[in-house]
């Protein structure tokens, strides 16, 4: 076919295909990683006799497991490619997934020495004993070690999908097709209140798990026929192949060279932490993926401790504040898109003006607590815009890397800078958990406010200036739009 043939064929939309399956895939990865958050207080906390400070360990342990993960798991998806990358991601979180329900049997046979098929046997075998501490001890170890193989497939899943954008989308959509993968992070996060509490009322809190892990597996069925690169995929025609490729051209001729992708060529982490670029995407996600994280594990915990909600009654105002953040799928890609083509900024310069932007509304949490004396919901929608600004913010922060980077590096930059992220989540989640029964044991008072309440305002304080802290530093190591050609 000819040039001008190829130019007036009608281009094919295979790519929209595939960011459908990487939202479907981040949904049902946040489905799995709230589970716990939404059964722990109501269900799970009660079997075994935890504390905050026990669940602040086991999903403190999660985000440590899933900051070492990140790091191999980029240069894994680099190693081995997107699609055989993705498969082994998802197969692995979905088992982690699932082995959670099994923590109770295995607790009931460990400390009650009664080893039973039946969900409801090993409830009741854990209630006659008497050792109270044996309980905590055993069935925490056993659900770190559950979070542990869920995090270790979960890291998978951005250095996949942003790879996986990066291989179908110019620099000019990358930004948008993010926001709208990344969007599942909040369909997963709305259907979840809608379901996990009603299956763990309806069929206890281990058929929860199972239900939310074996949709992996679904998923993992469609990946193998849907997905191949673009240049080999048979749903791909020349049009779109050329639309797809068009800053090859563009970034060779910025750079006065020729810039060439070698779908084989390798990259260290020696090669990767030489770079600004590097370390500025790495400090982005240390200082702000903990608040995302942080909103996602406590604000069940929160409306409970502070409003007295159960996980059924908090069900509205959990999905009321990820409806919110729906408002990200529009922002994240129209405002760094308005700065590149009306401003005539470029790629990076937009996309740190937008970031700023974002950066700005999490300082409303501050508002959070002391404007919930007047009602419930007035936090909640204050906690919904902080949630929007950050998957926004998520989104381009997220896009910085392929801008930069070449596509064969995308994936083990992410991994670095997903590595920083799961640190600042575990420090968050961590001294939260510590902080909350500490406050609420000696009743502390801090700004007006006392015992547990003055616990989650101090963790408030902390997540609403953290995007403006990091963007000063992105931008104090990344002034200007650079090119990495020498990867």
């Amino acid at each position: 076919m000819g040039k001008l043939q190829e130019g007036q064929a009608k281009m094919t939309n295979h790519r929209w295909m595939i960011c459908l399956m990487l939202f479907l895939a981040t949904t049902i990865n946040y489905l799995d990683r709230q589970v716990l958050s939404l059964t722990w207080a109501n269900f799970i906390a009660p079997e075994f006799h935890w504390t905050n400070s026990d669940y602040g360990t086991i999903s403190g342990s999660f985000s440590l497991f899933y900051a070492v993960s990140m790091l191999f798991a980029g240069k894994f998806v680099d190693w081995i490619d997107t699609k055989k990358g993705y498969l082994w991601a998802i197969g692995v979180w979905s088992f982690g997934a699932v082995i959670h329900a099994f923590c109770g049997l295995l607790t009931a046979g460990i400390v009650a020495g009664e080893w039973t098929t039946s969900f409801a046997g090993a409830r009741e075998a854990i209630s006659t004993v008497g050792n109270v501490s044996l309980v905590v001890s055993v069935s925490v170890t056993l659900f770190v070690f559950a979070r542990l193989v869920l995090a270790i497939g979960e890291a998978g899943n951005f250095p996949a999908a942003i790879k996986a954008t990066a291989e179908y989308f110019p620099k000019k959509d990358r930004a948008y097709a993010t926001s709208l993968f990344n969007s599942g992070a909040q369909v997963g996060a709305l259907l979840a209140p809608l379901s996990i509490p009603f299956i763990a009322k309806a069929w206890g809190w281990e058929m929860a798990f199972i239900v939310i892990g074996v949709l992996g597996f679904i998923w993992m069925g469609f990946w193998v026929f849907i997905y191949d690169k673009p240049e080999k995929s048979k749903r791909v025609n020349a049009a779109e192949l050329a639309y797809i490729n068009q800053d090859d051209e563009a970034d060779a001729t910025l750079m006065g060279k020729e810039i060439s992708e070698t779908s084989g060529k390798k990259v260290t982490f020696l090669q990767a932490i030489r770079y600004r670029q590097t370390w500025s995407f790495a400090i982005g996600k240390f200082l702000t993926d903990g608040v995302w994280w942080f909103l996602l594990f406590w604000v069940p915990a929160y409306l409970n401790s502070v409003y007295g909600l159960d996980s059924t009654q908090s069900a509205p105002h959990v999905f009321l504040v990820y409806l919110i953040s729906m408002i990200s799928i529009f922002a994240a890609g129209y405002f760094p898109a308005y700065f590149m083509n009306k401003k005539k900024m470029d790629p990076y310069q937009g996309r740190m003006r937008a970031m700023l932007f974002f950066a700005m509304f999490p300082v409303l949490i501050l508002f959070a607590q002391p404007l919930g004396r007047i009602s419930i919901w007035i936090p909640v929608i204050i906690i919904g815009i902080a949630a929007a600004a950050h998957q926004s913010w998520s989104a381009n922060i997220f896009t910085t890397v392929s801008d930069m980077f070449p596509k064969h590096a995308v994936a083990t930059i992410t991994g670095i800078g997903g590595m920083a992220g799961g640190l600042g989540s575990f420090l968050i989640n961590q001294s939260s958990g510590i902080l909350f029964d500490h406050t609420d044991k000696v009743q502390t008072s801090f700004m007006g406010f006392q015992g547990i309440e003055a616990g989650y305002f101090i963790i408030f304080c902390i997540c609403a200036f953290a995007y403006l802290i990091g963007w000063s530093i992105m931008k104090t190591l990344v002034p200007k739009y650079q090119l990495i050609t020498d990867l």
